[in-house]
């Protein structure tokens, strides 16, 4: 891991950790390709790699956390006081336990292909097929959603534990968490601005938990102190800086816009993907 790749492997996740874009597919790209262009053989990554993608995650859920703090402080006040009233009418109180249990949903449903995961990593042209099937997706949602008159502006149990399954689904690289996250909430009838900031609240327990489960069991200490801590920790800066100017901008974005733009790009991506890393892979 050097500072040129980190820096740029930031941005990417930064850019793709919340567009509808898969920002695991486009880490894969981004590491394998810089691998090809420099004549390295795409093999196992290093401990020292896989640690950097956690850390990347780790900088764009401090830019979730940063951009909707006032949301996340209501939503931990309206639990708390509803545990101490065991009334749970607040509509705050009640996303809490729905993003709870979406949560739960996304675990159990994502550790039993979390090995096929692991895989994915290293075929590429595999991950550019899922990334198609993510494009496809988006725009079938987009499809879904115009032909529903009245939609939704809050969350209930139902749907969250479809949205939690499907972020369960996007352990996967190539299937965006963020895209399957917002497209379930679109078929199930949520607007665009609701599902995207359900997405961006469901994903903090998630990444939380990689971030803080992964280096208690797979971390080597010995090993870990001759990373390129410099390079790790700009990329994850970078990562955050840019998650949260992305956040930013995309929800402008998808409060006047349609995710088709995104949908095509998954398509054109992914099948240029497949192409290029079955050809050089």
């Amino acid at each position: 891991m050097n500072f040129i790749q980190a820096i740029l492997m930031g941005i990417v996740q930064g850019l793709s950790e919340f567009l509808p874009i898969s920002s695991s597919a486009h880490l894969v790209f981004t590491s394998n390709l810089y691998k090809v262009l420099k004549g390295i053989e795409i093999v196992q990554h290093s401990n020292e790699e896989v640690f950097f993608d956690i850390m990347v995650h780790l900088g764009t859920l401090v830019a979730v956390l940063i951009f909707f703090r006032k949301d996340i402080v209501k939503i931990i006040k309206s639990m708390w006081h509803a545990c101490r009233t065991k009334d749970w009418s607040d509509k705050d109180a009640k996303l809490g336990m729905y993003i709870i249990a979406g949560t739960v949903i996304t675990v159990a449903f994502a550790l039993p292909i979390n090995e096929i995961a692991e895989k994915l990593v290293y075929t590429p042209s595999v991950v550019g097929i899922l990334l198609f099937i993510t494009g496809f997706t988006l725009l079938y949602s987009e499809y879904k959603s115009k032909k529903i008159e009245e939609k939704k502006k809050e969350v209930d149990l139902k749907t969250s534990l479809l949205i939690g399954l499907a972020q369960g689904l996007a352990a996967l690289p190539g299937f965006s968490r963020s895209g399957w996250t917002i497209a379930t909430g679109l078929f199930c009838g949520l607007d665009r601005i609701t599902a995207a900031r359900y997405s961006f609240l469901l994903s903090i327990p998630i990444i939380l938990g990689a971030s803080m489960v992964y280096p208690l069991i797979k971390i080597d200490i010995h090993e870990a102190m001759l990373y390129n801590w410099d390079a790790i920790i700009s990329g994850t800066i970078v990562s955050g800086v840019v998650g949260y100017l992305c956040i930013k901008y995309f929800m402008k974005f998808i409060s006047k816009f349609s995710l088709a733009i995104f949908g095509y790009y998954c398509i054109i991506a992914g099948i240029a993907a497949t192409i290029f890393f079955t050809v050089y892979g």
